[in-house]
This record gives structure tokens, C-alpha cells and sequence, in this order.
């Protein structure tokens, strides 16, 4: 038989997910003799032995890997033969040239959960247990390669018997960085509201269960930042919460402590289950069973059917949660739009107003990681925000990246002002980071900065050219500025196209449809109700756009929905809308007459296309929304309205060319759905969803590009965008939609860097600013 020794190169999601154990086993399984070390590219091995057994142990390298592995390539190559006297693991190597991939934090596993309830087990309750398969990654972790020394473990040395364990290749703890158990790891304290420490380890659990119990707020240090945990059937509790958090009507989150609770309270499909109980332990957006009403308070979520919902992320998630037996609303540790906290400290100072005790502990948390938000739509899970248990795995990149000069560069995308996050291009791949939030406070941007920071430092690599977005007024914008370095502007609508084209790996001719709140353009116009075209080769045109209209108090508008309406009616028919009786309802008089002075002076009042704004003044003629206290408060009820409706009833509208474009005219739509006395306010809401999928059928028939992209903040709307959906694909359209990062702004980073690849593979200028 033939002796060959080969060396292999593995390059993907191959490091904190039991690969080099795997491997272990494999070589000693099929007599084979060599090493396996972890390396900045991924995976290295050489393995000498009979070349049959090579090739079946290279086969099993892809089928038979980790559960949570992902390969992205494996290479192998024949090298001269050594002595050797069995397999190695080595220790890890560093090539600052070379891009490896971070894993995220994982939930807990059903092996470490089984040691967790045995009362026999060592680590019996202990709520920091893991392996190699499940505890936290991305928020522990300094900087590659993922070793201890370079994590937030690096405090605690192991005891003798985790030691054994770590060391021991055959051991599922075989190299789990975060391994620990009650002798060596870390510890939980409960604290007062000042940071006293009122009681430590088991009996801190318990306390703050019977603090909750009592109807108080406890701040839990979780996996990636600190969350707000109270009763979810104490209304006084909750109103206590809310009062507190300054978050009058938004959404709690609940944690239950299993699955088949969950389905006690709301219906779940087959994929709502599975993604409710993927390691990554999103939150899932849910529908409640009418029933639930007598489990979960109203003050969950005001006025709203759908329930966030998620299971366990962590050991301690798990203890609190059995322990507890009913749902815990579980909130971000923050006050509004801020971003959550991470620090013991930090979180005493900041929530000390908030908590009434501090449930803690001694890990540090590196980088602060929301929850992150699922729904299902279209049978497919829609991304909603993107964070715990999914950053930072990247996209990979069209091939044209790796091949064109601007594919070898590194690119920084700064993304958006609203629901920021920022993304690194480098190697072919795209890095999207956490959720970062609104960028309007200090902790906001200095959690940006760290986030940039942290993507540049894994990946070893500097910015050779930023990307931003061009409105003027964005702090993302103004820091680009003050940057030594090249910058691109891109077009906000252009980078939700792009956004979702690059997660469909798509690069040729395609069709945008682009709805959102805020856009902002060099024409003046607030842009959200956008239609764009690619054809792969030249700049994008604007195919088509809704009816502008105005928005009387410009910013306080989007907190106002009653002044779209005002903006709407008087586009219709000037100042005699400001005296029909749903904006009577709204405003005072002496408001109205403010109104005037404003939308005849054109004072204060920038025109607007946004299909943000037109469901934010429906909700508002409709009589649910005049006032938001949260973004898209409005738009949710309008939805939350029309549920139960099956109606195809839709309203007319208008759609002509103007200056050489396209444009939608929802005039007829809202004339005829203010005074429809046939159809109850359900009916109204869903006509209302219908006629916005027939206009984008319209224009879609009207263009005929067959790859149609659906992105931007309004189609975070299940009914609209499964109603547009079924439209366009009866017509033989193929309809695209975003699944791995947001069609919020949240993805607008990703189609930034997609969209200078796409530009620069097709030979157009790119508008690049020298540093």
C-alpha cells in the first residue's frame, strides 16, 4: 500500500467548535500519524499514512464535521514524508495576512444542560458551564486566535480536574476556552441598587427569583450586556418597569423556560420552533392564542398580538427561567436607544435607577451583544436585528471581489444613523457587525468606534477606503469626515438594494423596490418610497416614486403621525383638509392654525415620498396612532389592524409618467379609504395593504425586470410583504428578501460594500473622495 503524507488547509467556522478533536479522532480512527493546529486562516493538518485512508479522512472532514462547523473550502496538497510517531494537536498559529472567522456565542448544549440538572454532576447548577460546543464566543474574546490567554477566562485558571479535561483530546472539553466549574470559574453575586453585595453563588439565584416574585426589577448580567428581568403577569410590576425604562408602549421580550410553554401561549410553526431552539436563541416574533391573555399581562406589549419570544441563552438563562416555572419579561439593560450595558459598574451607575437589585457576575463581557430578532415571513426567517448568536459570521462575497482591484482592497462600511451597524470587506468576505443602535447619544458612538475597532483588530486589517452614506446630517457621515482616509457616498435607497442583492449573491440586472421612513437625496425630497434599476453595467436609475407630499414640523413628523396626515390631506386639497374632522380629532385649534402658517409659508415643511410616513398617516386617519413613542409604533398597528382579514379588496390609484419617471399616486387610495363606510376599520387597514402591492405590481409590469428585491424598513410588514410577494410571483416575477441581515437600516452597511464591488467590477467611478 502507498504512504503518503499530505498537508490540509480548512478554511470557514472550523475554531471553538470541537474541529481539532474531530480531527484527533479521525487520524487515531484510521491509523494516520501527524498534526492539527488552529491557525489565523482556519485549520491546518498533516496527515501521513496510507493514501486510501487520506483520501476517506479528507472525505470526512465535510461529511461527518462539528455540529456548528461551517467549511468554506478545504485545499490539500502532497508533502514529503517525516517521522512520525503518532497525532498531534499543536499549538496555534498567527499569520496577520490571513482572515479566520470568529464564532458567535452559542446556547447551551443539550449535554452541558443534562449535567446542569444532575444533582450527581460537579457542575450541578453551576450557571457558567459549557464545552466545546456551546457557551459564549464573540463576547468573550480579545483577539485571535481563539485561545484563552485571549479571552475574558484568562483570570480564572483551571482547577485540576477541568485542566485534565481541557488537555484531553478524547474530552468534549478537549480546548473549550470558556470551560469552568464552581472551584475555578466565574461566580454570581446579588447586589442592592447602590452595588452592595447582598448575597453570593446559589443563594444569589435565588434571592433574585424571590425578588422578581415580589414584583421587583432585577438586572441580570447575561451573555452579551446586562437585560431588565421582571414578572410577565405583574402589571404593576411591568407599568413600574416601563415607567422606569421610559418606554411607555414598546414590546418587552419574554423568556420561557421551554418550548412546550411557549405553544401553551402562542402558535408556532415547525421553523418558528426550530429557530425559537437554534443555539443562537433569537428572539421570534410570535402570534399569541387569544388564551394567553390570562398568562401574559397586556402591559407585555400594549395593543400588539404578537409576542417576542425566546428560550434560554445561556446556563443561568436556563436556571432562572426553570426555576421561575411562568414567563419573564427579559429587556435590554438600557434606557431607550441607548446601548445596553456590559460593565458591573457601568450598569450600577446607569441602572440604578431602573433595577431594584443587580443579579451579577465575574466575566467580563469585551463587546456588548442586543438579543437578536426574528421573524418568519414568506416561510423564511426575515432578520430583524442582527446580533447575539450571529455576528460576527460573515457573508461571503460574490467572486468578482477577489478578482478586481477594489476586491483586495479593504473597505469600512459605515452604514446608517438608525439601527447602525458597520461592516468590514476583506478576503472575499463581508463581516457585518452587531446591532449597534440609534448614534444619537455618546455611549452610542463610543460603542461604534469600539465596533469598529473590534472588526479591524480580529481581522488584523485597516481601512484602506470607507464607505457612507450621503446625508449630510449623519453622524456616521461626520465622522468619515475626520478620517485620514479615501470615502465613498452612497445613496441610502441604492444600499437597501444592494443590501438584499448581496444576500442572494446576486450581481447582474435587478429591480428594487425600496421602502422605508428616511432616504435622504441631493433633490431636497425626504426619499422612502423608492424604485430602482440596475442593468449590471450602468449607473442606477430611479424608475419610479410615490406622490410627494409634506411634512409640517419636519423631524416631530416621524414621532407624529397625525402631521403626515395633515401633509397627505393637504396635498389632496389644500387648506380645507386641515377642517376635516380626523384631523379636528388631532389637533387643536390653535395647532391647525400653526398648520397653516407652516404649510402655506412651506415653513418647516420638506416634501416627502416615503412609504414610512404614508402608513404613519393612515394609522393616524384610521384613529390608532397619533403619537408614537417608538419607531414604527404606527406602522405596527395599522398591521396589527388588519389581522384576520382575508380580503383582496383594494383602493385605486394612479400611476403616470412625470418628468420623464414614473409616479405612484396614492391620492384616490386615501380619498376613497377616508370616506369607505362599507367596510369595517380591519377591512379599511387590509384594503389599504392590498393597494400597496398593487401599486408596486404596476410599476414592477410597467419596467419587466424579472429579479425583484425587496428591501427597507417597511417590509419588516409580514402581510405587505407576503401580499407583494404572491402578486409579483403570479406574474412570473422571481422576488427576492432579506433573511441574514435586515431590511432595516440595519443592513444598509452590507449593501454599501456590495454595492462598490458590483460598481467596480462594472468599470463605473465610484465618486471616490482622496483622504
Amino acid at each position: 500500500m502507498a504512504t503518503e503524507r499530505r498537508h490540509i488547509e480548512i478554511a470557514g467556522l472550523v475554531q471553538g467548535v470541537g474541529f481539532r478533536p474531530f480531527v484527533y479522532r479521525q487520524a487515531e480512527h484510521f491509523q494516520l500519524k501527524g498534526w492539527v493546529a488552529n491557525h489565523s486562516g482556519g485549520l491546518h493538518i498533516e496527515v501521513q499514512g496510507n493514501s486510501r485512508e487520506i483520501e476517506t479522512f479528507i472525505d470526512k472532514l465535510s461529511s461527518d464535521k462539528p455540529p456548528y462547523s461551517r467549511i468554506i473550502r478545504i485545499e490539500s496538497h502532497p508533502v514529503p514524508l517525516q517521522a512520525e510517531y503518532g497525532f498531534r494537536i499543536l499549538p496555534s498559529v498567527w499569520d496577520s495576512s490571513c482572515s479566520t472567522l470568529v464564532l458567535p456565542d452559542l446556547a447551551p448544549c443539550d449535554d452541558c444542560l443534562k449535567e446542569l440538572s444532575d444533582p450527581k454532576n460537579r457542575r450541578y447548577g453551576y450557571p457558567f458551564i459549557s464545552c466545546t460546543l456551546c457557551g459564549p464566543r464573540y463576547s468573550i474574546i480579545d483577539k485571535l486566535p481563539y485561545d484563552r490567554a485571549n479571552t475574558s477566562m484568562q483570570p480564572f485558571p483551571l482547577c485540576g480536574k477541568c485542566l485534565g479535561e481541557y488537555r484531553d483530546p478524547l474530552n468534549r472539553r478537549f480546548h473549550s476556552e470558556p470551560n469552568a466549574c464552581l472551584e475555578c470559574g466565574p461566580q454570581l453575586r446579588l447586589c442592592s441598587s447602590s452595588g452592595d453585595t447582598v448575597a453570593d453563588s446559589e443563594q444569589a439565584l435565588y434571592r433574585a427569583l424571590d425578588a422578581i416574585a415580589k414584583g421587583k426589577i432585577v438586572a441580570l448580567k447575561g451573555v452579551g450586556g446586562f437585560q431588565l428581568l421582571a414578572d410577565a403577569v405583574n402589571g404593576n410590576a411591568l407599568a413600574e418597569l416601563r415607567r422606569r425604562k421610559r418606554r411607555p408602549h414598546k414590546p418587552f421580550a419574554l423568556l420561557y423556560d421551554e418550548l412546550k410553554n411557549v405553544c401553551r401561549d402562542c402558535c408556532v410553526s415547525d421553523l418558528e420552533a426550530r429557530l425559537l431552539s437554534a443555539r443562537e436563541r433569537p428572539i421570534v416574533l410570535l402570534e399569541a392564542k387569544d388564551e394567553s391573555c390570562t398568562s401574559i399581562h397586556h402591559l407585555v406589549a400594549p395593543n400588539l398580538t404578537n409576542l417576542g419570544v425566546m428560550l434560554p441563552a445561556s446556563p443561568l438563562h436556563y436556571l432562572l427561567a426553570r426555576h421561575y416555572g411562568t414567563p419573564l419579561v427579559a429587556t435590554s439593560g438600557n434606557l431607550a436607544e441607548e446601548p445596553i450595558c456590559t460593565d458591573n459598574d457601568e450598569a450600577f451607575e446607569r441602572l440604578g435607577k431602573i433595577a431594584d437589585c443587580f443579579l451579577v457576575h465575574s466575566r467580563r463581557i469585551l463587546r456588548p451583544l442586543d438579543d437578536s430578532v426574528l421573524r418568519v415571513v414568506n416561510n423564511r426567517p426575515l432578520m430583524l436585528r442582527r446580533a447575539r448568536g450571529y455576528a460576527p459570521l460573515p457573508i461571503t462575497l460574490p467572486q468578482h471581489a477577489e478578482d478586481r482591484k477594489l476586491g483586495r482592497d479593504t473597505l469600512l462600511a459605515l452604514g446608517a444613523d438608525l439601527k447602525n451597524t458597520v461592516a468590514l470587506s476583506h478576503s472575499g468576505w463581508a463581516y457585518p457587525s452587531q446591532h449597534i443602535g440609534d448614534l444619537g447619544s455618546a455611549n452610542s458612538l463610543s460603542h461604534f468606534n469600539r465596533t469598529i475597532g473590534d472588526l479591524t483588530n480580529l481581522q488584523r486589517c485597516q481601512p484602506d477606503k470607507l464607505i457612507h452614506d450621503l446625508h449630510p446630517g449623519y453622524t456616521s457621515y461626520r465622522w468619515a469626515l475626520k478620517q485620514k482616509t479615501a470615502r465613498i457616498g452612497v445613496q441610502h435607497h441604492v444600499a437597501h438594494l444592494f443590501s438584499c442583492m448581496a444576500e442572494h449573491a446576486h450581481s447582474g440586472p435587478a429591480l428594487g423596490i425600496c421602502w422605508d421612513g428616511t432616504g435622504y437625496d441631493c433633490s431636497g425630497v425626504v426619499r422612502g418610497g423608492e424604485f430602482l434599476h440596475w442593468d449590471g453595467r450602468s449607473p442606477v436609475t430611479h424608475l419610479a416614486s410615490f406622490r410627494t407630499f409634506p411634512l409640517p414640523g419636519g423631524e416631530k413628523a416621524v414621532r407624529e403621525p397625525r402631521r403626515s396626515a395633515a401633509g397627505l390631506l393637504y396635498e389632496i386639497s389644500g387648506f380645507v383638509a386641515l377642517q376635516h374632522q380626523d384631523l379636528k380629532r388631532c389637533f387643536t385649534r390653535r395647532e391647525r392654525q400653526n398648520l397653516v402658517t407652516m404649510l402655506k409659508g412651506e415653513i418647516n415643511s420638506p416634501q416627502c415620498s416615503s412609504v414610512g410616513r404614508l402608513f404613519d398617516a393612515v394609522s393616524a386617519l384610521l384613529g390608532l396612532t397619533t403619537r408614537m413613542s417608538f419607531e414604527g409604533q404606527a406602522a405596527m398597528a395599522l398591521e396589527q389592524c388588519a389581522r384576520g382579514v382575508s380580503s383582496k379588496d383594494s383602493y385605486p390609484f394612479n400611476l403616470a409618467k412625470k418628468d420623464g419617471r414614473w409616479e405612484l399616486d396614492w391620492a384616490p387610495c386615501i380619498s376613497a379609504l377616508i370616506y369607505d363606510e362599507n367596510k369595517s376599520l380591519p377591512q379599511r387597514a387590509a384594503a389599504f395593504h392590498n393597494t400597496l402591492a398593487q401599486m408596486a405590481l404596476a410599476v414592477a409590469l410597467k419596467h419587466g425586470e424579472k429579479n425583484v428585491f425587496l428591501s427597507g424598513g417597511v417590509f419588516q410588514n409580514k402581510r405587505l410583504t407576503e401580499t407583494i410577494t404572491a402578486l409579483l410571483q403570479a406574474q412570473g416575477f422571481s422576488v427576492h428578501c432579506h433573511s441574514e441581515v435586515p431590511p432595516n437600516d440595519g443592513g444598509i452597511a452590507l449593501g454599501q460594500i456590495h454595492y462598490a464591488h458590483c460598481m467596480q467590477a462594472a468599470g463605473q467611478p465610484l465618486g471616490e473622495v482622496p483622504p
